[in-house]
């Protein structure tokens, strides 16, 4: 992969979580000027090591502090990966979902539109597209990213944004702190605590964190060479596994057991079981790093809560 040029200037959202804070140490690696924006009290643990080495934005709330912020970072090139996660939500997680999902990336695209920064990397979900079907959402998760690609569509028309969102399958690597299948795993094998799980007949489809970084520097600088629009790439392994399967892998890989109970819990209502696989590839990329390495790799310190 060619490197960018020293010197070019990225905005991150959501550079506090998981995959963020990797981007974020990845653009750093390949000479990118980096800014990020952060909420008022966030939580800045991923990105302590990093702090030093970018420029922080706190942004208020309002679509006059986002227009503020965008001045003042001038980006090339914004990283928008900001989002809230709730696989079932409740009444009360509907404002939250909304203002996370759609309030923050219309302020985000409207300042941009405002200030000519034109070129948008977006963060989907395969989730988009339950049963397969172009469009029909999992949940009001995926809801509301399929919304904000309805108004990134008027932008890209009206004000010449030129956008390629990445649709994400399941992610993992080391130090993840959420709560995903694969920490939950590596939890069980070292304490040995059961651990309670569906029937285990859904196919599960994980990409290693580098090679997700990967993507998105990749996206781009593919954005940099190409007209205005928008495109859509799914960012898959390739070899999705029956989480059976995949339990199984994680014994084989680690030489560890895991003592799991499989249809201890039900489904989810809505249990994705077969991953969204009618996907454009994202030209020249494709996950690099095998399930048995990156399991190996995600393994947590010492000094991690197990």
């Amino acid at each position: 992969m060619t490197s960018p040029a020293p010197g070019k200037r990225a905005l991150v959202t959501g550079a506090t979580g998981y995959l963020g804070s990797h981007l974020v140490a990845g653009l750093l690696g390949r000479g990118w000027q980096v800014h990020v924006v952060t909420r008022p009290q966030a939580d800045m643990t991923l990105l302590r090591q990093l702090l030093g080495r970018v420029t922080v934005h706190e942004h208020d709330g309002t679509t006059g502090g986002m227009l503020e912020l965008m001045s003042s970072a001038r980006p090339e090139v914004v990283f928008h990966l900001a989002s809230l996660f709730l696989a079932r939500h409740q009444p009360d997680d509907v404002q939250a979902l909304v203002s996370s999902n759609l309030l923050f990336g219309t302020q985000l695209a409207e300042a941009m539109a405002r200030s000519g920064v034109r070129h948008l990397v977006n963060t989907g979900t395969s989730w988009q597209h339950y049963r397969n079907e172009q469009y029909n959402p999992v949940n009001l998760y995926a809801a509301t990213k399929q919304a904000f690609e309805d108004i990134l569509a008027y932008y890209c028309d009206a004000e010449a944004l030129n956008v390629t969102t990445l649709a994400l399958f399941d992610t993992y690597g080391p130090g993840d702190p959420r709560r995903k299948i694969i920490p939950m795993l590596w939890r069980a094998a070292l304490t040995q605590e059961p651990l309670m799980m569906s029937p285990g007949e859904q196919f599960v489809d994980f990409v290693y964190v580098t090679d997700v970084v990967e993507a998105f520097v990749l996206a781009a600088e593919h954005l940099l060479r190409q007209p205005g629009g928008h495109r859509r790439y799914g960012i898959s392994s390739g070899q999705p596994m029956r989480l059976l399967d995949l339990v199984q892998a994680f014994q084989r890989a680690t030489g560890m057991s895991l003592p799991v109970t499989f249809g201890g819990l039900g489904y989810r209502p809505r249990e994705v079981m077969l991953p969204w696989a009618d996907y454009e590839k994202l030209p020249g990329w494709c996950a690099r790093v095998a399930f048995d390495v990156g399991i190996r790799q995600a393994r947590p310190s010492p000094d991690a809560d197990a």
